[in-house]
């Protein structure tokens, strides 16, 4: 659990001039909400090792500052069910004070996306207020990382990969189709509870193979790029405004999953598995990381919370403080944030298709 509490007036000032600027004042009254002495509970439903930890922990600090009243905001973590365990239990709550709130994952919008019969939430009754995208880096113990030739992953074809995973669900079935199309023998291991866990196998020796979202690949693995102990194989890449997958501009050194696949014999970047696992990492990673507040959630209390990610987003020291720990993404508040939100819920009904039988045929997991 982590605890942040600040009271410097000038955020509060910032902060008060958004709302005052929000269309969203205009219902309700439009005074805001006011949360002095009170604590503001941030629901992350992973462990505290993974990029969805790093992330609120980032924001939780700059949160407490931007909110009327600068209350105390803790990051509570629930893991469980690859995410389902704690969206399931704020499914279930309604709003009351302006005190709770949830951070979801593309962990969480996979099951969901899917049709998993775990599920019992439903994002269209939640209110979003950030919206931060991110990406996403494989990597590889470097006695594995020399059998590949440049681009081309062929070298590793035949090679045994351990993997620990999630669930084949989650967002790890981003990784585990890239992998299978470069020709890769990939076996999961699943069950943990954050990919920060993963981290922590691939660290033991227990896995040699991983990948981490950008948080947790830049504070997490990063010293282990720098100790030599890791070698990054491949982003999943970024889009362009033209819906082109493109270099991460966190990692514009770093070769993309793209780039690889083209230069890897028996990998093709179109056709149906191409098509669907664009489709999932659009749905992942664009918008991967949002915050809620729950059914019920009043116009003041989206208004104030909205204002209050737009006050932290317009610091002087934003960009410089965010780089290094989530790296160079948006966050979106208002109808940005709207927009991604609908296209973290929506795949196209060919690809849901693929991927619903891909994982019967490979895992085993039927969604019924």
């Amino acid at each position: 659990m982590s605890l942040f509490k600040t009271t410097r007036r000038a955020a509060m000032g910032l902060v008060a001039a958004a709302v005052a600027t929000l269309p969203f004042q205009t219902q309700a009254g439009g005074h805001g909400i006011d949360l002095a002495g009170k604590t503001v509970e941030w629901i992350i439903p992973f462990s505290e090792t993974g990029g969805s930890a790093k992330w609120a922990n980032f924001y939780a600090p700059l949160l407490s500052e931007a909110l009327p009243g600068a209350p105390t905001v803790v990051v509570k973590f629930m893991p469980g069910a690859g995410s389902t365990k704690g969206a399931n239990f704020f499914q279930e709550q309604t709003y009351d004070d302006g005190t709770l709130i949830f951070g979801s994952s593309g962990s969480t919008q996979f099951p969901f996306l899917l049709g998993d019969p775990r599920v019992k939430y439903n994002y269209a009754d939640w209110n979003v207020v950030l919206a931060s995208g991110t990406g996403g880096v494989a990597y590889l113990p470097p006695d594995m990382a020399a059998k590949m030739s440049g681009l081309d992953a062929s070298g590793l074809q035949g090679e045994d990969f351990i993997y620990g995973s999630q669930g084949a669900t989650r967002l790890d079935l981003v990784p585990l189709l890239a992998w299978e199309m470069l020709g890769l023998s990939v076996e999961p291991v699943f069950g943990i509870k954050g990919r920060g866990d993963g981290r922590l196998m691939f660290e033991r020796g227990e896995a040699n193979i991983d990948y981490q979202t950008s948080s947790s690949y830049l504070k997490g693995v990063t010293p282990l790029v720098e100790d030599g102990s890791a070698v990054p194989m491949m982003s999943w890449g970024a889009l362009d405004d033209a819906g082109n997958i493109v270099r991460d501009p966190t990692f514009p050194d770093m070769p993309t999953f793209k780039e690889v696949c083209e230069a890897t014999a028996g990998c093709e970047t179109s056709g149906e598995k191409w098509e669907a696992w664009k489709a999932f990492f659009i749905a992942g990673f664009p918008a991967q990381k949002m915050v809620f507040l729950p059914n019920g959630a009043s116009a003041d209390a989206i208004a104030t919370y909205t204002a209050a990610f737009e006050a932290v987003k317009a610091r002087a020291d934003f960009a410089e403080i965010s780089s290094g720990r989530l790296g160079v993404y948006p966050q979106m508040t208002g109808d940005e944030a709207k927009g991604a939100l609908k296209s973290g819920t929506e795949v196209p009904q060919a690809a849901k298709e693929f991927v619903v039988g891909w994982l019967e045929e490979r895992y085993g997991v039927t969604l019924k």
